[in-house]
């Protein structure tokens, strides 16, 4: 996020979030003073009912919508966000969300895609129970085709790595099994293989890892 605030050109702008979650990212970028306005968009019903009960942030509107459909006026966007949520889009609207974006932006306006890598323990312990390896493909071949026909241009790829902390394997489960956006129902075999791995990774002081991120920043053509 810090790498975003100082690289993206945010006074001001109009600012569309696609796959908002739980609005963190959302609220950190509202509460900067910065931008004009955000329109935040999750799919998930549950999340975006949440999302609708946060009254705090007034420059934020909240939209139950996915990125194939994107509820917002031709050339409207200065910057359009979607943190690791690309490969959560359906692979038959991959392409379609893409051009959703590009149609949105406005003419020199700035997309930041964020994708996980797929690499790193943590994904050798969720990769157990959701494999995401086609789909984040998927995302990666939807992003490169957008480039190769000319609708977004590639200002800049950057990779780096995010850090995420977990006290214990109760806390992993919490948040990475029982979520709202995906039925997780693990048999009781493979969720002791999930928690004998995770645990492979735990030491006195809890599991921290490092996942591996690349960011495509695309501009709409001027």
């Amino acid at each position: 996020v810090k790498l975003m605030l100082e690289l993206l050109p945010f006074d001001g702008a109009q600012v569309l979030e696609l796959g908002c979650g739980k609005a963190e990212k959302t609220r950190l970028l509202a509460e900067t003073g910065r931008v004009g306005s955000i329109l935040a968009l999750e799919v998930d019903t549950i999340q975006h009912e949440r999302n609708l009960l946060i009254s705090d942030l007034s420059n934020v509107q909240f939209r139950h919508a996915g990125a194939e459909a994107i509820p917002a006026e031709d050339n409207s966007i200065d910057i359009v966000l979607m943190f690791k949520s690309l490969h959560h889009v359906p692979m038959e609207f991959m392409d379609q969300a893409l051009r959703e974006i590009a149609r949105v932006l406005k003419p020199g306006g700035l997309a930041w895609i964020s994708e996980p890598v797929y690499a790193g323990n943590l994904n050798e312990v969720f990769k157990l129970f959701h494999d995401e390896k086609v789909v984040r493909e998927a995302a990666f071949a939807a992003v490169c085709k957008a480039v190769d026909d000319g609708r977004l241009l590639l200002e800049k790829e950057l990779f780096f790595n995010t850090r995420s902390f977990f006290e214990n394997f109760e806390q992993f489960d919490q948040r990475m099994i029982q979520v709202t956006h995906s039925n997780h129902n693990l048999a009781p075999d493979l969720y002791a293989r999930v928690k004998a791995k995770f645990e492979s990774y735990l030491g006195s002081e809890g599991a921290t890892f490092l996942n591996p991120q690349r960011v495509d920043l695309l501009r709409k053509p001027a």
